[in-house]
């Protein structure tokens, strides 16, 4: 009677190991994702809109979007920085340029383990994440994605034709099932 939901429920259980295979794959090595999210949460006065639950959020939503053509280490550290830089919760359209310029600040310490093209993509993607609808970077259009499909907290409905990815453009026309996903991947 319900095969549908049997099958939906083994369905997410495949999508869930293969985040965590994603995951152990590409860990990320030296670097200290917990020293970037305290560096994050240094001196924030926003509160929660923009802040740690927000990013926590981005990152589970970057590795259920991410494939294997996609640095996770790039959008795992976006999640954490991209807001970093916000004077207030509102319309802030500068924000992602400066916080391109504040992580040159951090390059030669708590990123001193990205190569040179990491880098570049973090940069570009926090730089961009609210001005550009895509690059055509997997990468950076995984990391705006991964913001789009938070944007429900804020009131905002993720539209598909606003994704920069096919897959972004799947789960924001299919929201009950990304959400079923995020609390599996979050149950883990």
């Amino acid at each position: 009677m319900f095969k549908w939901f049997h099958r939906s429920k083994n369905n997410h259980s495949k999508h869930l190991s293969e985040f965590k295979e994603r995951l152990v794959m590409q860990e990320l090595a030296s670097l200290d994702i917990e020293a970037i999210k305290q560096f994050a949460l240094k001196d924030w006065e926003l509160g929660e809109t923009h802040g740690l639950p927000h990013w926590q959020r981005v990152e589970r939503n970057g590795i259920i979007l991410a494939t294997s053509e996609v640095n996770i280490t790039v959008v795992r550290l976006f999640a954490y920085l991209h807001d970093k830089c916000r004077i207030d919760n509102g319309c802030d359209i500068e924000h992602g340029k400066r916080a391109a310029i504040m992580i040159n600040g951090i390059r030669h310490t708590l990123l001193k383990e990205l190569t040179d093209n990491e880098f570049e993509l973090l940069s570009k993607a926090c730089e961009l994440h609210t001005t550009t609808l895509r690059t055509g970077n997997l990468t950076i259009d995984t990391c705006f994605d991964a913001d789009r499909l938070d944007l429900e907290r804020v009131g905002i409905v993720p539209y598909p034709n606003k994704m920069a990815t096919s897959k972004g453009e799947y789960y924001a026309k299919n929201l009950s099932e990304f959400y079923d996903l995020a609390v599996l991947l979050t149950m883990e």
